[in-house]
């Protein structure tokens, strides 16, 4: 046991340091988070026109539908205003974060992520035409105004698409935001700017300070696209998504990869490491991405691309927090005989209703504790091998709604799979497990105690 920890503080906690201090993947981790309210709200809108519109057309409700038809409306508002353009949301907050990390200004640096991320995408909207065919005398029309046309579809130029707007282009934002800001952040850290006078107000300043900075950035990202466009004769976001997102998001499915980041957040936990912050970016851009995926299938009626997403960790593994904490204070309560890790669990319950363990862990405690190394480690994996076999077999529905993080273990389950009651009963068996891991380590630390005090 001694030695595995050794080895493991050796070699593998300089490396999580390390990866928590990168301010690019600090940056990454905070835009993510930043954008939680956008989520949540999209969520939410999903989630109710799920109650008020899915099934009752199920049940053959009409006359209800029909009845809340404005609610539906107001949510399908929120949704188109929130998860269906997603990735503008997260291309300023990339900005934004990635700039204040190098101390120059976040509101200039939000702007030209913007500005790079609707320059790698498709300004081309194409709409097919669903019933019939265009006449020759609407296609000579159309023509006329500037929009090509044709039997059967109509092409409009400078115009987005709202597809090319959501989650798929996330990877899209990511990359031509950080070209963009590469080029402002050193120019602004090489001090390369118009001066202005100290009597000029310091928005005007600020303005001009960022001025050469910003244009150099934006004909930078503008003449890689050009140069991209023309020799792969695609837009960079149409070549990314298909050739290095999907196949990403896809591996984001294998079994091994969900079982990685489980054993890696637990170890980095272990050694007081904040693991689902250090994995943060990989946890957020791979199965974040998946999630939102899932998210907006659900509001457009349509089948789930994807089986486990960032959710899948919090309703079936993460009870209480990382390494299902609020199992091992309900075992405490329970089994152990020591007075301080008795009070410790008393204090800490409440807070691990809502998933807080800061108290646990830290207070406990189960950072660098011997004893409880095995526990913390063996049953969030188990629980994750055993949700990610149930979930990917069909038994349960996939996660498809994001619900607060602060929401209690089973209720989380229950409302992530848009109200699967086999959830529910995965996320209390999983908690069962859990306890069963943890019962005879809480009993040994009794007798560790027991142990020390006849000594």
């Amino acid at each position: 046991m001694q030695a595995i920890m050794n080895w493991l503080e050796k070699y593998v906690v300089p490396v999580a340091a390390k990866i928590g201090s990168i301010r690019w993947l600090v940056a990454l981790r905070d835009a993510f988070i930043a954008t939680l309210p956008i989520t949540m709200a999209g969520s939410l809108s999903t989630l109710l026109n799920a109650l008020l519109q899915t099934y009752p057309t199920q049940w053959g409700w009409d006359g209800f539908v029909k009845a809340v038809q404005p609610i539906i409306t107001i949510d399908n508002t929120v949704g188109t205003a929130s998860l269906t353009i997603f990735a503008i949301f997260f291309a300023a907050m990339w900005g934004y974060n990635l700039s204040t990390q190098y101390d120059v200004d976040g509101v200039a640096g939000t702007l030209i992520s913007l500005a790079a991320f609707f320059m790698g995408i498709n300004g081309t909207t194409s709409v097919a035409i669903a019933n019939g065919k265009l006449t020759a005398g609407a296609i000579k029309t159309l023509t006329g105004a500037g929009v090509t046309a044709s039997a059967n579809s109509i092409t409009v130029g400078g115009a987005f698409s709202t597809g090319n707007l959501g989650s798929a282009s996330l990877f899209t934002a990511m990359i031509f935001g950080a070209l963009a800001l590469v080029v402002y952040i050193f120019l602004m850290k090489k001090d390369i700017s118009i001066k202005m006078p100290d009597t000029v107000p310091p928005a005007v300043s600020k303005a001009f300070t960022s001025l050469i900075p910003g244009i150099a950035a934006l004909y930078l990202v503008s003449i890689v696209n050009f140069f991209f466009t023309s020799v792969t004769g695609k837009v960079f976001g149409d070549w990314l998504s298909a050739t290095i997102q999907a196949p990403l998001l896809h591996a984001g499915q294998s079994g091994w990869m969900v079982f990685l980041v489980a054993l890696l957040v637990q170890v980095f936990w272990f050694f007081g490491i904040h693991g689902p912050n250090v994995l943060g970016p990989v946890l957020e851009s791979i199965w974040g991405t998946s999630q939102i995926q899932n998210i907006q299938a659900l509001a457009n009626h349509q089948a789930l691309p994807f089986q486990w997403v960032r959710g899948s960790f919090d309703a079936y593994v993460w009870f209480g927090g990382s390494g299902g904490t609020i199992v091992l204070l309900i075992a405490i309560l329970i089994f152990s005989k020591r007075a301080d890790e008795r009070t410790v669990a008393k204090l800490a319950f409440a807070p691990g209703l809502f998933n807080i363990n800061e108290p646990v862990m830290f207070g406990l405690p189960i950072v660098l504790n011997a004893v409880y190394f095995i526990p913390f480690i063996v049953a969030p994996v188990v629980n994750t091998v055993i949700a990610y076999l149930v979930t990917v077999a069909g038994w349960v529905n996939p996660v498809q709604i994001a619900v607060p993080w602060i929401t209690p273990p089973i209720l989380n389950a229950f409302m992530a799979t848009n109200f699967d009651f086999r959830a529910a009963l995965l996320a209390l068996f999983n908690m069962v497990i859990a306890f069963f891991i943890w019962m005879p380590f809480v009993l040994a630390s009794s007798k560790v105690q027991e142990e020390s005090t006849e000594a």
